[in-house]
């Protein structure tokens, strides 16, 4: 299990890292657009997205 979150976590790590490693300029704009954003949007966004990653993660941990 532990293993899984570790992997789970280095896979976030890589990608986010690698987001800003290769594309810092375009990272900068993605957060002054995000500042203009309503808080509400932003949840509206988020909170449905946890939920489709929480369930991939239950739904393949519930098969093995």
């Amino acid at each position: 299990m532990i293993k899984l979150i570790l992997l789970g976590l280095g896979i976030m790590l890589l990608v986010e890292g690698s987001l800003y490693g290769l594309f810092p300029k375009k990272m900068k704009k993605m957060m002054e657009i995000m500042q203009n954003y309503d808080d509400q949007k932003i949840r509206n966004a988020a909170i449905p997205l946890c939920i489709i990653g929480f369930c991939l993660i239950y739904f393949n941990l519930k098969t093995n």
